[in-house]
Protein backbone atom coordinates (compact mmCIF):
# COMPACT_ATOMS: atom_id res chain seq x y z
CA UNK A 1 0.00 0.00 0.00
CA UNK A 2 1.15 3.65 -1.12
CA UNK A 3 1.57 6.33 0.94
CA UNK A 4 -0.71 9.57 0.86
CA UNK A 5 1.15 12.61 0.49
CA UNK A 6 0.00 13.83 3.63
CA UNK A 7 1.42 11.08 5.59
CA UNK A 8 4.57 11.42 3.49
CA UNK A 9 4.77 14.97 4.82
CA UNK A 10 3.97 13.33 8.30
CA UNK A 11 6.65 11.41 8.21
CA UNK A 12 9.15 13.91 7.06
CA UNK A 13 7.75 16.47 10.20
CA UNK A 14 8.30 12.96 12.54
CA UNK A 15 11.77 12.91 11.30
CA UNK A 16 12.63 16.49 12.06
CA UNK A 17 11.06 16.08 15.81
CA UNK A 18 13.25 16.88 18.84
CA UNK A 19 14.42 13.92 20.84
CA UNK A 20 12.96 11.44 17.69
CA UNK A 21 15.79 10.03 16.66
CA UNK A 22 15.66 6.45 14.14
CA UNK A 23 14.69 4.27 17.33
CA UNK A 24 11.85 6.51 18.45
CA UNK A 25 10.24 7.40 14.99
CA UNK A 26 9.96 3.42 14.38
CA UNK A 27 8.53 2.77 17.94
CA UNK A 28 6.37 5.67 16.99
CA UNK A 29 4.80 4.47 14.25
CA UNK A 30 4.53 0.87 15.26
CA UNK A 31 2.68 2.43 18.56
CA UNK A 32 0.39 5.11 16.36
CA UNK A 33 0.00 3.14 12.97
CA UNK A 34 1.02 6.14 11.39
CA UNK A 35 3.11 9.36 11.55
CA UNK A 36 -0.40 11.94 11.49
CA UNK A 37 -1.51 9.61 14.66
CA UNK A 38 2.37 9.74 16.37
CA UNK A 39 2.33 13.41 15.99
CA UNK A 40 -0.91 14.07 17.50
CA UNK A 41 0.12 12.37 20.21
CA UNK A 42 3.90 13.54 20.60
CA UNK A 43 3.33 16.38 22.88
CA UNK A 44 0.84 14.55 25.06
CA UNK A 45 3.78 11.75 25.67
CA UNK A 46 6.44 14.19 26.10
CA UNK A 47 4.56 16.15 28.87
CA UNK A 48 3.55 12.71 30.64
CA UNK A 49 6.74 11.54 30.47
CA UNK A 50 8.35 14.50 32.45
CA UNK A 51 8.93 16.90 29.91
CA UNK A 52 8.11 20.58 29.24
CA UNK A 53 7.39 23.47 26.00
CA UNK A 54 7.18 20.46 24.05
CA UNK A 55 6.88 22.03 20.38
CA UNK A 56 6.12 20.21 17.21
CA UNK A 57 8.32 21.45 13.83
CA UNK A 58 6.36 24.44 12.46
CA UNK A 59 4.86 22.93 9.06
CA UNK A 60 6.18 25.85 7.65
CA UNK A 61 9.72 24.72 7.81
CA UNK A 62 9.51 20.88 6.74
CA UNK A 63 7.66 22.83 3.31
CA UNK A 64 10.50 24.74 3.23
CA UNK A 65 12.67 21.77 3.38
CA UNK A 66 10.64 20.06 0.26
CA UNK A 67 10.72 23.67 -1.16
CA UNK A 68 14.62 23.27 -1.11
CA UNK A 69 14.55 19.73 -2.42
CA UNK A 70 12.66 20.98 -5.58
CA UNK A 71 15.02 23.47 -6.24
CA UNK A 72 18.12 21.32 -6.09
CA UNK A 73 16.24 18.81 -7.91
CA UNK A 74 16.18 16.23 -4.52
CA UNK A 75 13.87 13.29 -4.69
CA UNK A 76 12.56 12.34 -1.36
CA UNK A 77 11.66 8.89 0.10
CA UNK A 78 10.28 7.83 3.44
CA UNK A 79 10.41 4.98 5.24
CA UNK A 80 7.57 2.74 4.11
CA UNK A 81 7.62 4.28 -0.24
CA UNK A 82 7.94 2.00 -2.72
CA UNK A 83 11.03 3.35 -3.61
CA UNK A 84 12.86 2.77 -0.19
CA UNK A 85 15.93 0.42 -0.70
CA UNK A 86 14.62 -2.40 0.97
CA UNK A 87 18.44 -3.52 2.15
CA UNK A 88 18.04 -1.06 4.36
CA UNK A 89 14.65 -1.25 5.90
CA UNK A 90 16.10 -4.48 7.33
CA UNK A 91 18.14 -2.56 9.18
CA UNK A 92 17.45 -2.09 12.62
CA UNK A 93 16.50 0.81 12.97
CA UNK A 94 16.31 2.41 9.38
CA UNK A 95 16.80 5.48 8.60
CA UNK A 96 13.25 7.10 8.27
CA UNK A 97 14.24 9.39 5.07
CA UNK A 98 16.54 9.94 2.67
CA UNK A 99 17.00 12.45 0.14
CA UNK A 100 18.18 11.63 -3.56
CA UNK A 101 19.36 13.26 -6.53
CA UNK A 102 19.93 10.73 -9.31
CA UNK A 103 19.01 7.49 -10.30
CA UNK A 104 16.58 6.75 -7.21
CA UNK A 105 16.40 3.15 -8.57
CA UNK A 106 19.80 2.53 -8.14
CA UNK A 107 18.62 2.14 -4.22
CA UNK A 108 17.26 -1.05 -4.70
CA UNK A 109 19.86 -2.70 -6.33
CA UNK A 110 22.28 -5.50 -5.58
CA UNK A 111 25.16 -3.23 -3.99
CA UNK A 112 28.62 -3.53 -2.52
CA UNK A 113 30.48 -0.67 -0.53
CA UNK A 114 34.20 -0.21 -0.87
CA UNK A 115 35.63 2.12 1.43
CA UNK A 116 38.92 3.25 2.64
CA UNK A 117 41.32 6.21 3.84
CA UNK A 118 41.13 9.67 2.61
CA UNK A 119 45.18 10.14 2.33
CA UNK A 120 45.19 6.92 0.20
CA UNK A 121 48.60 5.22 -1.38
CA UNK A 122 48.53 5.40 -5.42
CA UNK A 123 48.35 1.92 -5.33
CA UNK A 124 45.36 1.29 -2.66
CA UNK A 125 43.74 3.59 -4.79
CA UNK A 126 44.30 1.60 -8.29
CA UNK A 127 43.21 -1.39 -6.06
CA UNK A 128 39.67 0.11 -4.84
CA UNK A 129 38.87 1.55 -8.35
CA UNK A 130 39.93 -1.79 -10.38
CA UNK A 131 37.46 -3.59 -7.58
CA UNK A 132 35.04 -1.22 -8.46
CA UNK A 133 35.09 -1.95 -12.11
CA UNK A 134 35.21 -5.26 -11.41
CA UNK A 135 32.30 -5.15 -9.11
CA UNK A 136 30.18 -2.87 -11.97
CA UNK A 137 30.56 -5.34 -14.61
CA UNK A 138 29.34 -7.96 -11.90
CA UNK A 139 26.49 -6.48 -11.54
CA UNK A 140 26.68 -4.31 -8.43
CA UNK A 141 26.60 -1.38 -7.46
CA UNK A 142 29.13 0.40 -5.37
CA UNK A 143 28.35 2.30 -2.43
CA UNK A 144 30.85 4.96 -1.07
CA UNK A 145 30.95 8.20 0.61
CA UNK A 146 32.36 10.70 -1.52
CA UNK A 147 35.53 11.47 0.18
CA UNK A 148 39.25 11.97 -1.51
CA UNK A 149 41.44 8.94 -1.80
CA UNK A 150 39.74 5.20 -1.63
CA UNK A 151 35.79 6.58 -1.82
CA UNK A 152 36.61 8.48 -5.09
CA UNK A 153 38.80 5.60 -6.66
CA UNK A 154 35.89 3.11 -5.55
CA UNK A 155 32.96 5.58 -7.72
CA UNK A 156 34.97 6.69 -10.45
CA UNK A 157 35.49 2.93 -10.76
CA UNK A 158 32.20 2.45 -11.11
CA UNK A 159 30.17 5.69 -12.96
CA UNK A 160 29.17 3.66 -15.94
CA UNK A 161 27.57 0.53 -14.10
CA UNK A 162 26.19 2.62 -11.07
CA UNK A 163 27.38 4.37 -8.17
CA UNK A 164 25.73 5.50 -5.02
CA UNK A 165 27.67 8.32 -3.19
CA UNK A 166 26.35 9.14 0.40
CA UNK A 167 27.18 12.17 2.38
CA UNK A 168 26.67 13.16 5.78
CA UNK A 169 25.26 16.89 4.58
CA UNK A 170 22.35 17.36 2.35
CA UNK A 171 22.32 16.16 -0.86
CA UNK A 172 23.66 19.33 -2.40
CA UNK A 173 26.73 19.53 0.24
CA UNK A 174 29.48 18.66 -1.95
CA UNK A 175 32.65 17.56 0.58
CA UNK A 176 34.93 17.55 -0.20
CA UNK A 177 34.89 20.79 -2.86
CA UNK A 178 37.73 18.78 -5.18
CA UNK A 179 35.38 15.64 -6.18
CA UNK A 180 32.56 18.50 -7.29
CA UNK A 181 33.38 17.41 -10.67
CA UNK A 182 32.74 13.80 -9.87
CA UNK A 183 29.82 14.71 -7.61
CA UNK A 184 28.41 16.40 -10.48
CA UNK A 185 28.92 13.15 -12.76
CA UNK A 186 27.78 10.86 -10.23
CA UNK A 187 24.29 12.94 -10.14
CA UNK A 188 24.40 12.81 -13.98
CA UNK A 189 25.00 8.76 -13.91
CA UNK A 190 24.53 7.04 -10.07
CA UNK A 191 23.01 8.47 -7.10
CA UNK A 192 23.55 10.77 -3.95
CA UNK A 193 21.85 10.52 -0.74
CA UNK A 194 21.74 11.99 2.82
CA UNK A 195 19.55 11.84 5.37
CA UNK A 196 20.71 15.19 6.38
CA UNK A 197 18.30 17.92 5.66
CA UNK A 198 18.68 20.24 2.27
CA UNK A 199 21.78 22.66 2.70
CA UNK A 200 23.05 20.94 5.96
CA UNK A 201 27.00 20.91 5.96
CA UNK A 202 28.61 18.03 7.07
CA UNK A 203 29.70 17.88 11.27
CA UNK A 204 31.57 15.59 12.29
CA UNK A 205 28.58 13.78 14.44
CA UNK A 206 26.90 13.22 10.44
CA UNK A 207 29.62 10.59 9.72
CA UNK A 208 28.56 7.65 11.46
CA UNK A 209 24.85 7.99 10.48
CA UNK A 210 26.57 8.13 6.73
CA UNK A 211 29.01 5.38 7.26
CA UNK A 212 26.01 3.31 8.66
CA UNK A 213 23.65 3.79 5.41
CA UNK A 214 26.87 3.02 3.74
CA UNK A 215 27.03 -0.32 4.99
CA UNK A 216 23.12 -0.93 5.02
CA UNK A 217 22.66 -0.41 1.85
CA UNK A 218 25.12 -2.90 0.52
CA UNK A 219 25.59 -6.86 1.08
CA UNK A 220 28.79 -6.61 1.98
CA UNK A 221 31.86 -3.79 2.47
CA UNK A 222 35.78 -3.96 1.61
CA UNK A 223 37.90 -2.22 3.35
CA UNK A 224 40.99 -1.06 1.31
CA UNK A 225 43.33 0.72 3.03
CA UNK A 226 42.61 2.51 7.16
CA UNK A 227 44.46 3.32 10.05
CA UNK A 228 43.32 1.85 12.82
CA UNK A 229 41.45 4.17 14.33
CA UNK A 230 38.91 5.24 10.93
CA UNK A 231 35.54 5.83 9.70
CA UNK A 232 36.11 2.96 7.53
CA UNK A 233 36.47 0.47 10.59
CA UNK A 234 33.28 1.99 12.34
CA UNK A 235 31.80 1.35 8.81
CA UNK A 236 32.86 -2.69 8.97
CA UNK A 237 31.59 -3.16 12.48
CA UNK A 238 28.34 -1.46 11.43
CA UNK A 239 28.50 -3.67 8.22
CA UNK A 240 29.35 -6.85 10.55
CA UNK A 241 26.31 -5.82 13.17
CA UNK A 242 23.98 -5.55 10.36
CA UNK A 243 24.46 -9.18 9.01
CA UNK A 244 26.68 -8.06 6.12
CA UNK A 245 30.07 -9.51 4.69
CA UNK A 246 32.91 -7.41 5.67
CA UNK A 247 36.19 -8.21 3.23
CA UNK A 248 39.75 -6.19 3.66
CA UNK A 249 41.90 -6.04 1.07
CA UNK A 250 45.60 -6.83 2.97
CA UNK A 251 48.68 -4.48 2.62
CA UNK A 252 52.33 -4.27 3.78
CA UNK A 253 52.62 -3.68 7.52
CA UNK A 254 55.10 -1.42 6.94
CA UNK A 255 52.23 0.92 5.82
CA UNK A 256 50.00 2.41 8.65
CA UNK A 257 46.83 2.17 6.37
CA UNK A 258 46.99 -1.25 6.31
CA UNK A 259 47.11 -1.99 9.76
CA UNK A 260 43.09 -1.77 9.75
CA UNK A 261 42.62 -3.99 6.91
CA UNK A 262 44.90 -6.16 8.73
CA UNK A 263 43.22 -6.20 11.71
CA UNK A 264 40.07 -6.68 10.21
CA UNK A 265 41.24 -9.83 8.72
CA UNK A 266 42.28 -11.23 12.18
CA UNK A 267 39.21 -10.59 13.38
CA UNK A 268 37.53 -12.85 10.94
CA UNK A 269 36.87 -10.37 7.82
CA UNK A 270 37.28 -12.31 4.21
CA UNK A 271 40.29 -11.67 2.48
CA UNK A 272 39.93 -9.74 -0.77
CA UNK A 273 42.47 -9.49 -3.71
CA UNK A 274 39.68 -9.35 -6.45
CA UNK A 275 35.83 -10.43 -7.46
CA UNK A 276 36.33 -13.90 -7.27
CA UNK A 277 37.11 -13.34 -3.21
CA UNK A 278 32.99 -11.09 -3.34
CA UNK A 279 31.46 -14.01 -5.41
CA UNK A 280 32.66 -16.70 -3.41
CA UNK A 281 31.07 -15.20 -0.23
CA UNK A 282 28.17 -14.08 -1.31
CA UNK A 283 27.69 -18.16 -3.03
CA UNK A 284 27.54 -18.74 1.13
CA UNK A 285 24.35 -18.13 2.37
CA UNK A 286 24.31 -15.36 5.33
CA UNK A 287 21.54 -14.71 6.91
CA UNK A 288 20.60 -10.63 7.37
CA UNK A 289 19.53 -8.65 10.32
CA UNK A 290 16.27 -8.07 10.52
CA UNK A 291 13.91 -6.20 12.57
CA UNK A 292 11.06 -7.92 14.56
CA UNK A 293 8.31 -9.13 12.39
CA UNK A 294 5.96 -7.88 15.08
CA UNK A 295 6.52 -5.05 17.54
CA UNK A 296 5.64 -4.37 21.26
CA UNK A 297 3.21 -1.96 21.68
CA UNK A 298 -0.04 -4.96 21.10
CA UNK A 299 -0.60 -4.77 24.53
CA UNK A 300 0.54 -1.09 25.29
CA UNK A 301 -2.30 0.63 27.01
CA UNK A 302 -3.32 3.90 26.47
CA UNK A 303 -1.97 5.64 29.25
CA UNK A 304 0.66 5.09 31.07
CA UNK A 305 0.78 6.43 34.92
CA UNK A 306 3.32 8.42 36.30
CA UNK A 307 4.06 6.64 39.01
CA UNK A 308 4.90 3.64 36.52
CA UNK A 309 7.24 5.65 34.10
CA UNK A 310 9.26 6.63 37.62
CA UNK A 311 9.93 3.07 38.13
CA UNK A 312 11.28 1.99 34.93
CA UNK A 313 13.14 4.71 35.15
CA UNK A 314 14.62 3.89 38.14
CA UNK A 315 16.09 0.69 36.74
CA UNK A 316 18.02 2.20 33.98
CA UNK A 317 21.58 3.13 34.24
CA UNK A 318 24.49 4.10 31.74
CA UNK A 319 24.68 0.78 30.59
CA UNK A 320 22.33 -0.71 27.84
CA UNK A 321 19.05 -2.39 29.66
CA UNK A 322 16.79 -4.85 27.45
CA UNK A 323 13.10 -4.07 28.08
CA UNK A 324 12.32 -7.39 28.50
CA UNK A 325 14.46 -7.22 31.62
CA UNK A 326 12.80 -4.34 32.94
CA UNK A 327 9.43 -5.68 32.21
CA UNK A 328 10.34 -9.12 34.41
CA UNK A 329 12.28 -6.82 37.12
CA UNK A 330 8.38 -5.08 36.96
CA UNK A 331 6.84 -8.05 36.54
CA UNK A 332 4.52 -5.95 33.94
CA UNK A 333 3.62 -6.45 30.62
CA UNK A 334 6.38 -5.81 27.44
CA UNK A 335 3.94 -4.03 25.64
CA UNK A 336 3.19 -1.19 28.96
CA UNK A 337 7.33 -1.21 29.74
CA UNK A 338 8.03 -0.50 25.98
CA UNK A 339 5.63 2.54 25.90
CA UNK A 340 7.28 3.69 29.18
CA UNK A 341 10.42 3.66 27.82
CA UNK A 342 9.24 5.94 24.62
CA UNK A 343 7.44 8.16 26.39
CA UNK A 344 10.63 8.32 29.01
CA UNK A 345 13.34 8.80 25.70
CA UNK A 346 10.58 11.86 24.44
CA UNK A 347 10.96 14.15 27.67
CA UNK A 348 14.60 13.38 27.50
CA UNK A 349 15.14 11.07 30.30
CA UNK A 350 16.66 8.15 28.42
CA UNK A 351 17.87 6.61 25.58
CA UNK A 352 16.32 4.25 22.98
CA UNK A 353 18.95 1.84 21.59
CA UNK A 354 18.65 -1.05 19.02
CA UNK A 355 17.41 -4.27 19.19
CA UNK A 356 14.91 -3.20 22.22
CA UNK A 357 17.68 -1.59 25.01
CA UNK A 358 17.49 1.85 26.64
CA UNK A 359 19.94 3.30 28.96
CA UNK A 360 20.02 6.81 30.67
Amino acid sequence: MSLSEAERFARLRLARCERVGPVSFRQLLERFGSAERALDALPDLVRKGGGHGYALPLVERIEQELAAGDRVGATLVVLGDAAYPPMLAAVDPPPPLLWTRGDVGLLSREAVGVVGARIASAGGQRIARGLATQLGQAGFVVVSGLARGIDAAAHAGSLETGTIAVLGGGVDDVYPSENAGLYDQIVEQGCIVSESPIGARAQARDFPRRNRIISGLSRGVIVVEAELRSGSLITARLANEQGRDVFAVPGSPLDPRSKGPNELLRQGAILCEDIDDVRRAFETLRTLAEPPADHPFNDAPDEIDAAFLDRVADLLSPTPTPRDEIARALNAPIGEVAAALLELSLSGRATLLPGGSASL
